[in-house]
């Protein structure tokens, strides 16, 4: 009998899928997350019967990348409460101070400038989407290992 060490890794049966954030303006996000930040819309759809629509976007397809469902309730007329249990998204970058720079040109709104992380050689920046949620955006090169 082999000890646990000894026998092979199974492969886990999860993955994340998607982080869903909820959005006030549709095409305003869509822009944002496909203009701005390079993603693709991977699939959208309406539901009339219940006033929504849905749209997933993100780098590559669902089944092989964690995804960003952006959730529209027609009737919502306010802004969201974005909650303090809420805390980003992150998105690797192959070069946070040139991303930074374009997004800046582009009228996005960088709430946290590009910079290494205090007590830590990871570079980073936040930028915040149109309905405030805020995306971090780290530098590749600074990742550990």
């Amino acid at each position: 009998m082999s000890s646990p060490e000894q026998q092979p890794a199974q492969q886990p049966r999860h993955r994340v899928m998607h982080t869903m954030v909820r959005v006030r303006d549709l095409e305003q996000s869509l822009d944002f997350y496909t203009r701005l930040l390079g993603m693709k819309l991977l699939r959208r759809k309406d539901y009339p019967e219940g006033r929504f629509s849905l749209a997933f976007v993100g780098y590559g397809a669902e089944i092989d990348h964690a995804v960003i469902e952006l959730t529209h309730n027609w009737d919502q007329d306010k802004p969201y409460e974005l909650g303090g249990g809420y805390g980003h998204i992150a998105i690797a970058v192959d070069d946070l101070y040139a991303v930074c720079a374009d997004l800046k040109a582009k009228g996005a709104n960088i709430v946290r400038e590009a910079g290494p992380m205090k007590n830590d050689t990871l570079h980073l920046a936040f930028v915040q989407d149109p309905d405030g949620y805020k995306i971090e955006l780290i530098d590749a090169k600074t990742v550990a290992a």
